[in-house]
């Protein structure tokens, strides 16, 4: 049975085998190398000490967690592998072993004693080979029917070392995410295996001591049996030329630091970045896209550099407000006219399912997080509520509507009171759901909509190309207001796309255009464009007023529209500045932020300390190119 897409996969499932003798992968024996990746050339002499062919074919886990990650990667002398990996790889214990140490748990959800919380769930999935790199049949979000964990899994290496005995040398990235949230819990996997040798496969070992989630904190390690089925996997030409295709279109990377060199009259510090944080520790990682180059800073753990960094899964948490369903109001806008910005939501939801006043409320004013709906007006005090609570927890569609829809104390009228609500972008995101099917089909879904005409012409990652769904279930109903997966390379080009302002491309006008630019602030009218924010927190996106004087205004230098934040920086506020300019910003739970300036340059952070110190970085991003003409 072939996994495609995504998949349900409850605890234990047994996949069906195709039976074939270990004689008919005699051809395996030889790595195919596709024509974009290099061969790794070292002779196979690796001066090794850690995960060493002993230790992965030994008993029991170590006390504690290798403490440098690197020894994951592929080393220094590496040889091309001389037998491939076409299969399927099951752990055949991950529920039983491993050793949880808990750092931090804010919502108590971790029980004292054992639970599916301390160990891996399930695990079994077909990968197939690449020359040097090993390939999941499946990226992106997989369900695996636990009650606490799902699973992403991300291309990883096959290398040969001398010391190895004859075996290929596999190392992965996989990620734990937690069932109907967007934490993520990045490790790293290894192990040996071969399909002339016998046993086939060495034991797994294991280590998660990295995280890009607030409210949960752990490290997890373990060594668990494990069974190489060798099989034919019928997509491996498919997914041999995607990941060369994925591989040829990644923006050009180099490292942080050669902004620098790149940029030598700048005077850019990029300790400011960093040292606004009062907890640097949980910044997961960094960058800043210009001219078209992604630069980009390492990937931290407790254990060291993550060996896969730029394979890392980062959480959209609320990012996904602006990249999923405020694009996808601007694709609809694009494909059916502008007239669907002013389309009601109570058109498009089943009238026994709302409650509240929502008969004047439109896709826009939901996007505006200006429903007119609410419970409370303090700062994000409905976001921080018992009810939304309810609602973020819940996983039915049914059950999130409804919870939605009780957010309903108060009224005003759509459009003249900004009230930060991600129920208010589910429903928005049903309704465009809903509106999208009566234009085309019953099966039409909005995030396949926006995964086919934007992320995919834009080279988005395969692991970016699936979402959190209702139900638990990969046939649910998009969530619009968070569940989004993606590695740096995606913000990059994500950012970097909208961030041009233009809404083409390949040549074709995806994105209506005035919308975009009012996302972005850049419209005539920007200090009219959506809602103005009001009132403040020390940790949200936006913040308090940053007063450079006692005449600074605090008044309407912030909105919200279509999705993304705005904020006014202008001379009054910012002294440094000699003219006022706007920021358009994309922001997620916990510390995300990916800021649109108009300079052209793209930053985008991702961290997990409840911090969102992003002024600091616009104004390094201001030595790079001016902000002020």
């Amino acid at each position: 049975m072939t996994n495609t897409g995504q998949e349900h996969v409850s605890n234990g499932a047994v996949f069906a085998v195709l039976g074939l003798a270990l004689a008919s992968f005699a051809s395996l024996s030889l790595a195919q190398s596709p024509p974009a990746v290099e061969r790794l050339k070292g002779s196979g002499e690796v001066a090794r000490k850690v995960l060493t062919r002993e230790e992965l074919f030994g008993q029991g886990a170590p006390a504690k967690p290798v403490d440098d990650m690197a020894a994951f990667g592929v080393p220094g002398g590496a040889a091309e592998p001389a037998e491939t990996f076409e299969g399927t790889l099951t752990l055949n214990d991950p529920q039983a072993s491993g050793i949880f140490v808990k750092n931090s748990d804010v919502f108590e959800i971790i029980p004292d004693g054992d639970s599916p919380w301390k160990h891996l769930a399930a695990f079994r999935y077909e990968f197939v080979q690449s020359g040097s790199f090993l390939l999941p049949v499946q990226e992106g979000l997989v369900i695996t029917g636990s009650p606490a964990w799902n699973y992403l899994v991300g291309p990883g290496r096959v290398w040969q070392e001398k010391g190895d005995d004859g075996y290929m040398r596999a190392a992965l990235p996989f990620a734990l995410v937690q069932r109907n949230q967007n934490c993520v819990h990045n490790g790293e996997m290894t192990f040996l295996f071969s399909n002339r040798k016998t046993p086939r496969i060495s034991n797994v070992y294991y280590q998660i001591t990295q995280e890009t989630c607030y409210p949960m904190k752990f490290d997890l390690w373990g060594i668990s049996s494990a069974t190489y089925t060798p099989e034919k996997v019928p997509q491996l030409e498919e997914l041999r030329a995607a990941h060369t295709a994925e591989i040829t279109h990644k923006m050009q990377t180099k490292p942080i630091e050669s902004l620098s060199a790149d940029f030598p009259q700048s005077g850019i510090r990029l300790t400011a970045i960093s040292a606004a944080y009062k907890h640097p520790e949980n910044i997961t990682t960094y960058g800043v896209v210009i001219n078209g180059v992604n630069y980009t800073s390492r990937c931290a753990t407790r254990s060291g550099e993550y060996a896969f960094c730029g394979d890392m899964r980062l959480p959209s948490y609320s990012i996904a407000k602006s990249v999923f369903a405020g694009v996808a109001l601007m694709r609809l806008g694009q494909l059916y006219g502008t007239g669907v910005y002013s389309e009601l939501i109570k058109k498009h939801i089943p009238s026994e399912l709302i409650r509240g006043h929502w008969d004047n409320t439109t896709f826009s004013n939901a996007s505006d997080m200006a429903t007119g709906n609410y419970n409370l007006d303090a700062y994000e005090a409905d976001e921080d509520s018992a009810a939304m609570d309810k609602f973020i927890v819940g996983e039915s569609l049914e059950g999130k509507l409804a919870d939605a829809f009780a957010i309903n104390q108060n009224y005003a009228p759509p459009g003249t009171k900004w009230v930060y609500q991600s129920s208010a972008t589910f429903v928005l995101t049903q309704a465009m759901n809903a509106y999208l099917r009566e234009r085309t089909s019953k099966d039409a879904d909005l995030f396949n909509l926006i995964r086919d005409d934007v992320y995919k012409p834009l080279n988005v990652s395969r692991g970016g190309l699936t979402t959190i769904r209702t139900n638990n279930s990969p046939t649910g109903a998009p969530s619009g207001y968070y569940g989004l997966f993606f590695i740096k390379d995606d913000f990059a080009k994500l950012g970097d796309f909208l961030n041009k302002g233009s809404g083409i491309i390949n040549g074709r006008q995806i994105l209506e255009s005035t919308r975009l630019r009012e996302a972005l602030f850049r419209a005539p009218n920007a200090v009219e464009v959506g809602v103005p924010i009001l009132g403040a927190s020390a940790t949200s996106a936006l913040g308090p007023p940053k007063l450079g004087n006692q005449n600074a205004p605090p008044e309407n230098t912030r909105r919200y529209a279509h999705g993304f934040w705005g904020k006014h920086m202008t001379p009054a506020e910012f002294p440094e500045y000699s003219c006022d300019f706007w920021v358009s910003i994309m922001a997620g739970y916990g510390g995300n932020i990916v800021a649109l300036l108009p300079n052209g340059v793209t930053f985008y952070i991702s961290s997990d300390g409840m911090e969102f110190p992003w002024v600091d970085a616009v104004g390094e991003m201001a030595k790079l190119r001016p902000m002020c003409h």
